[in-house]
């Protein structure tokens, strides 16, 4: 089959596309024609060699989120048949394969049926970042109607969605964007309001928004600095939930308020085999909540190939990118 490989870590330059074995099934898996995947942050981290942990031995292929059609079923499995269409985060870590092949086998219990009403190139666009987003939130977070929510990165990749599945829910949802066009965005995905951080600082649209209350719940997507901004954000007692937090914070804020900080990291149950099945299960109450209608990919307009993934990873580290970017498969 043909794949896109990394030999050695290092720029988006290290891609080779190659000739390479077709994967064998083998119990507990399924082998997956894949026709499209996603690029995602931890995608280019992996690539860099920015993640060692995580990342899988060299040579690799790598990318985790895939959509396709199922080719063959291992000993074992009853959810998936043969032609079945699915999709998932299935892999392009340590000790799995990635998407960027014409092939790729996946664990099945990483996988879900994928929802009829949304193409191949949507639903490669979910799977990471609407695990991360729903365990951040319900798992985490604890999400319950009526409650307020402050989400940062509107437009981002986990941002958006989480938008979606936080109205799903029935809070009260408040998002921070860049620009009017990405606060519009955030209005059609569901908020109640969008903020321009640029043009507002925290302490006035905590007090336009909340009267100075604060956020019950604050969902931070970016990190760094906008960490510290979450802190500042959310009220007495409240509950600040991150997914960038690989950095070094003033700790007192928390302590100040009472907050309860809680840090997300999909990847750690892709890597601890016995919690793969609750992917699996998640990804398919989020299936239906796409197919209810109340969910759906905010998709760049700008679609790569397989054949040019080098140049999906520059644009997604260019920052210009709104929503998710879509690589297809036409192998």
């Amino acid at each position: 089959m043909k794949a896109q490989m990394i030999k050695e870590f290092g720029d988006s330059s290290v891609f080779q596309l190659v000739e390479t074995e077709k994967p064998e099934v083998i119990s507990g898996h399924v082998l997956i024609k894949v026709a499209a995947t996603s690029v995602n942050p931890i995608d280019t981290k992996v690539r860099s060699g920015a993640v060692p942990a995580a990342a899988p031995e060299l040579p690799a292929i790598i990318h985790g989120d895939v959509a396709g059609i199922v080719e063959a079923v291992g000993e074992g499995i009853t959810d998936f048949k043969v032609g079945d269409e699915v999709f998932g985060c299935a892999g392009g870590f340590r000790g799995t394969g990635g998407a960027l092949a014409q092939y790729m086998l996946a664990d099945a219990a990483l996988l879900a049926h994928k929802p009829k009403n949304i193409s191949m190139e949507e639903a490669a666009a979910i799977p990471l970042v609407a695990i991360t987003a729903w365990e951040a939130i319900f798992e985490k977070g604890k999400l319950a109607a009526g409650q307020d929510i402050l989400i940062h990165g509107a437009t981002g990749g986990v941002g958006h969605i989480a938008i979606q599945l936080a109205k799903w829910a029935g809070a009260k949802v408040y998002t921070t964007a860049s620009s009017p066009k990405k606060m519009e965005l955030a209005k059609e995905l569901g908020a109640d309001a969008a903020i321009n951080y640029k043009e507002q600082s925290v302490q006035e649209y905590v007090e336009q928004y909340t009267n100075g209350r604060g956020f019950s719940v604050v969902f931070d997507t970016v990190g760094g600095k906008n960490l510290d901004y979450s802190f500042e954000a959310a009220a007495i007692n409240g509950t600040v939930l991150a997914i960038a937090a690989r950095s070094t914070h003033d700790l007192s804020p928390l302590h100040s308020k009472g907050l309860s900080l809680h840090v997300e990291f999909m990847l750690l149950k892709i890597l601890n085999k016995e919690k793969r099945k609750d992917h699996g299960a998640a990804l398919t109450k989020i299936a239906t909540i796409i197919e209810e209608g109340k969910l759906r990919p905010l998709i760049d307009k700008k679609v790569f190939t397989f054949d040019n993934v080098s140049e999906a990873h520059d644009y997604l580290q260019s920052g210009k990118a709104i929503g998710k970017i879509i690589l297809k498969n036409t192998w």
